[in-house]
């Protein structure tokens, strides 16, 4: 038997991606830090860019593989429809809330979901939520349609073509390629 033990060790190489596996969402997590902690000291800085890239590192495992874009394009026609439509409804929702409220109809609508993709239907649920006055409340269980809360809708059948219209046709246009 041979006294000397011979260790195997293997060159372990750890690529890019493992170090910084957001590299856009650890920039955008830092310039949010620096904005709101409005300091641009060096602590401050160095601090920022830290959490920018340990809350990705660590929360990995965590993310759903990716989706890919496959219309730039559509993305940046969808955000502005989005900032638009949330200004708009900030407006209208004031005035409604102000008003009497007996000028107010909520209702909830059932949107039959054209999307599958679960990250597309999160995106569909999350920009509705953005506007004021609406509330995405429950995904079906076979996720083929969306509970929505409406503080005021005049006409169901046209808000549920609005919302498809505006904004579920550009996402499956964008992720799901339709």
């Amino acid at each position: 038997m041979n006294p000397k033990v011979r260790v195997a060790t293997k060159k372990v190489h750890i690529g890019w991606r493992k170090l910084l596996p957001h590299p856009a969402l650890s920039v955008f997590m830092w310039g949010l830090w620096l904005l709101l902690i409005n300091d641009i000291s060096a602590g401050h800085v160095v601090l920022g860019a830290f959490l920018g890239w340990f809350i990705p590192w660590i929360t990995y495992p965590f993310w759903p593989e990716s989706t890919p874009v496959r219309k730039p394009l559509v993305v940046m026609r969808f955000l502005s429809r989005v900032v638009v439509d949330i200004l708009v409804a900030n407006y209208v929702l004031m005035l409604r809330i102000i008003g009497p409220t007996r000028n107010l109809h909520p209702a909830f609508l059932t949107l039959p979901l054209d999307v599958q993709n679960d990250f597309t239907i999160t995106i569909l649920a999350s920009t509705i939520c953005l506007a004021p006055g609406t509330v995405s409340a429950n995904l079906s269980n076979d996720r083929k349609s969306l509970l929505i809360h409406v503080l005021n809708v005049s006409d169901v059948e046209m808000a549920i073509t609005d919302i498809k219209r505006r904004y579920e046709a550009p996402l499956k246009e964008i992720f799901e390629c339709s």
